[in-house]
């Protein structure tokens, strides 16, 4: 009861009653991501990163936003690109929907420190408008070499950029969130992204639903 009582307050939730939903089967499988060649760590990836020129989001930014976390996570949450604050600050989910996530994260009892965060495209697009196709493509790969390198068990997407970056080009957030995805031997699923909480405080609902069925597999071999 104590432990239930603490999520709601953590994650600002109105919502009582809510009760922990089972690791449910993967919905559906979907062809393996690209072969692409590969660094040897993700200390040298982030250097090829920080070369990029592949699209013209690099020269207006202030800096890549590579991503940060416990390399050895099996958790990885993967949001859209870096804000103001992220593109400050060169770290992912530090501003207002970083802060929302952080609590997320606490009312599931996940350390931040425990997990690893990202996004699809690594520099701050102009104004925090949403990424084009060109720029997210011309990301992907760093996105698929870091999930190579990390070797999570667990893929969040947040959002609809890394939605259909990772589980389906096609795919609706509000269609498939909470429903598991099988990918390269990954488990991975997608919710709504902070920010969306922050527009529609409805959405916590369903989000705390999701990170709950996260949580629960999380758990299952940690």
């Amino acid at each position: 009861m104590v432990n239930n009582m603490r999520e709601r307050i953590l994650f600002d939730l109105l919502v009582p009653g809510s009760e922990k939903k089972r690791l449910q089967k993967p919905a559906k499988v979907f062809a393996p991501l690209p072969v692409v060649e590969q660094p040897q760590t993700i200390a040298a990836l982030s250097k090829d990163v920080l070369d990029c020129a592949q699209c013209g989001l690099r020269s207006q930014a202030t800096q890549v936003v590579f991503g940060e976390g416990n390399p050895d996570a099996d958790l990885l949450f993967v949001g859209e690109a870096p804000g103001a604050e992220e593109d400050a600050q060169g770290r992912p989910f530090v501003g207002e929907a970083g802060k929302l996530l952080n609590k997320i994260l606490a009312a599931a009892e996940i350390s931040r420190e425990e997990v690893y965060i990202t996004n699809v495209v690594k520099c701050r697009p102009p104004k925090n408008r949403t990424p084009n196709p060109d720029e997210a493509a011309a990301c992907s790969e760093h996105l698929q070499k870091q999930i190579a390198l990390l070797k999570p068990r667990i893929v969040v997407c947040l959002g609809s950029l890394a939605t259909q970056a990772l589980i389906d080009p096609q795919a609706r957030v509000s269609a498939v969130r909470g429903r598991w995805f099988t990918k390269d031997g990954l488990q991975m699923m997608a919710t709504f992204h902070p920010a969306a909480l922050l527009r529609d405080p409805s959405r916590k609902r369903p989000v705390w639903e999701d990170i709950q069925k996260i949580r629960d597999a999380y758990r299952l071999h940690s």
